[in-house]
């Protein structure tokens, strides 16, 4: 049985209270991810996970929220596929579990618990913009389009490791 293909499934984490400039690169990456025929896999509230959602859906791509709450109103207005977990910041692991290649945009605390967990779980993990702290070896990149790029094509690989 054959049907639509599944989209890509690109996890953007970042904070939930992001400056501007986080905001402004986040709805760039969502807006290539969704030109692309991706989804946004986010936390599904405000901030990064907003401006991210907000970019994809506008550009016809597929959001899911995975809330840390019960309930699927607490999303943001962008969120097409809200899924409440009440695991508070323990949903942490199942956004960078969703998502078949991860990128961070700023953050704190939260952000960089994504970022380790997504590693131990063998997901490829990209920086766009000011990382949330110093020192990680990971990918950088201060261009929406090319981290976009960059997180479309370690999905690809993600998806065809199986």
């Amino acid at each position: 049985m054959s049907g639509t293909p599944r989209p890509l499934r690109i996890a953007v984490i970042g904070a939930g209270r992001a400056s501007a400039e986080e905001a402004d690169l986040a709805e760039a990456l969502g807006r290539a991810l969704g030109e692309a025929g991706a989804a946004v896999v986010c936390g599904g509230l405000g901030g990064v996970m907003e401006a991210a959602a907000r970019g994809c859906a506008r550009a016809g791509g597929s959001t899911v929220g995975i809330l840390p709450g019960l309930r699927g109103e607490d999303a943001n207005p962008w969120i097409e596929i809200p899924l409440p977990t009440g695991m508070d910041e323990a949903r942490n692991a199942l956004v960078v579990r969703a998502g078949e290649s991860v990128v961070a945009v700023g953050g704190s605390w939260g952000t960089l618990s994504e970022i380790a967990l997504g590693r131990k779980m063998g997901r490829e993990v990209a920086l766009l913009g000011r990382p949330p702290i110093d020192g990680l070896e990971l990918p950088r990149f201060s261009v929406p389009e090319d981290a976009a790029a960059w997180a479309l094509d370690r999905a690809r690989e993600h998806r065809g490791r199986g």
